[in-house]
């Protein structure tokens, strides 16, 4: 598991997997704000583009429509738009894969 670190390490937000293309906000993040990841041993820096609530996702990488949210290493969801980086990730524009009966595996 990787977190992300600013200024005296205080995390602000985790991203679980280094292959997850959304991270998670440990705290409200405001647009505008900067969060600096580590993935694979790197830091990225991502700006954030809208408000981010505490315990929602935000793209960490641009997501194109129907391609599929990885969080944990694994397939949550799929972009119903295209939802570009810094872009808060949630209900709004993405639709859930896990528990559904109308999809076939």
């Amino acid at each position: 598991m990787t977190q992300t670190t600013e200024k005296a390490s205080k995390a602000r937000a985790i991203l679980m997997k280094p292959e997850d293309n959304v991270a998670t906000a440990l705290e409200t993040i405001a647009a505008g704000s900067e969060v600096v990841l580590q993935a694979d041993g790197r830091p990225v820096t991502i700006r954030i583009r809208q408000d981010i609530p505490f315990g929602h996702k935000f793209a960490i990488r641009d997501i194109a429509k129907n391609e599929h949210v990885i969080k944990y290493g694994a397939a949550i969801g799929a972009a119903t738009c295209d939802i570009p980086v810094g872009h808060h990730t949630h209900v709004h524009n993405m639709a859930g894969l896990r528990g559904r009966g109308d999809l076939k595996d």
